[in-house]
């Protein structure tokens, strides 16, 4: 009879602070979720993470979420066959922005699996107690209510609200303590290479650029369109920011939070200072649907019927926005500042934002909405 020594977990053999480690490299809150499944001592070091990563899978609006999920999906059906400009319409006019939706496919840990009140409220979807029949949203406030010691935490939507066509380029980026402290816009009327443009420029003037804008801008819908881009990225903007206050709330220990989405048309930070600011003083609400109030604004643009970049990506109708409150001190773009526009957006953009903001520059001003 031969008898074999019992099997060593060495996972046991590893103090707490270096599986928190390994926990915080993991981040998703999906993983996490099945890591509390593991054992009673995953589930007991879960909560404990500092740095989590959320996932939204899907989005859905209130009204969805007390409907079935075959409904559900037929809504979803109905607003991804629009157009996109209809729908981008929709969003600015109509404030059809949709709350948080959900991760699917999160349910919470069950107590035959000897969890307690205060267990995550993720798991693996494959373990038995998830009903394979049907889908449990929860939404990222629920997901994250039982994550103690979270201090960055980043949240990403499948995709930005606003629908654009394939060739154009949207991308803005805001900071927001109570209210809006910054915002910066990107936007070209087409995105080619260098070896595939032509000098002539979608907006119009194409031939001496100096850096004005030229008088077709006006008359052909380039200025208008613009236009259009800068309310819907600060509608968006302030309707995200709206969302997280039940998470900021929660989460004290907080020191950055990002919510951004998979295509990288968005991204909102929030820093420590900025954080406790939105505890310390309640945001307003526009009365018109349920977003942050933006206050009454400066804007700088700065425009290029054809911008090309050092890697070979040509911009044209280029235009870039940068956007602090009215009641804000005025903070150079660049300087003693820093270069806060050009280190809004990653590579090649974050050149492009640098070379618009040397050309010539055009001040307006916005009214509070």
């Amino acid at each position: 009879m031969m008898i074999y020594p019992e099997p060593i977990d060495h996972f046991d053999r590893l103090p707490d602070p270096v599986l928190l480690l390994i926990f915080n490299k993991i981040g998703d809150v999906k993983a996490l979720g099945r890591c509390c499944v593991v054992s009673k001592r995953f589930h007991s070091l879960v909560p404990e993470v500092d740095n989590v990563v959320v996932r939204v899978d899907c989005v859905i609006s209130e009204d969805d979420s007390s409907s079935s999920s075959s409904s559900s999906s037929n809504n979803n059906s109905s607003v991804k066959s629009r157009h996109p400009i209809s729908s981008l319409f929709r969003f600015v006019f109509s404030g059809l922005l949709k709350p948080f939706q959900s991760i699917t496919q999160f349910i919470s840990v069950s107590s035959r699996r000897g969890s307690s009140s205060s267990s995550t409220a993720v798991l693996d979807v494959e373990s038995d107690d998830f009903d394979k029949n049907s889908v449990t949203h929860h939404s990222p406030t629920q997901v994250l209510k039982n994550f103690n010691e979270i201090k960055l935490l980043r949240i990403e939507l499948p995709s930005g609200e606003l629908g654009i066509d394939e060739c154009v380029l949207l991308k803005w980026r805001a900071e927001f303590g109570s209210t809006l402290d910054n915002c910066v816009i990107l936007g070209a009327s087409s995105v080619t290479t260098s070896d595939s443009c032509s000098l002539e420029n979608v907006d119009g003037n194409g031939d001496n650029d100096n850096g004005s804008i030229p008088d077709s801008f006006y008359t052909n819908g380039g200025l208008k369109l613009r236009v259009v881009w800068t309310i819907s990225s600060l509608i968006a903007a302030s309707a995200r920011h709206y969302l997280l206050q039940p998470i900021i709330a929660e989460h004290k220990t907080l020191d950055s939070l990002v919510l951004t989405d998979a295509d990288g048309q968005g991204v909102l930070c929030m820093n420590r200072e900025q954080l406790e600011e939105l505890r310390v003083k309640p945001l307003s609400a526009s009365s018109a649907s349920k977003r942050t109030l933006v206050p009454a604004l400066n804007m700088r643009l700065w425009y290029a019927a054809h911008l090309e970049l050092p890697d070979g990506t040509v911009l044209k109708g280029a235009t870039l926005v940068a956007i602090r409150p009215s009641e804000q001190p005025k903070k150079d773009v660049v300087g003693s500042d820093g270069n806060w526009v050009g280190a809004a957006f990653e590579e090649p953009y974050g050149t492009a934002a640098r070379m618009l903001v040397k050309r010539r520059t055009y001040c307006l001003e916005m009214n509070s909405f």
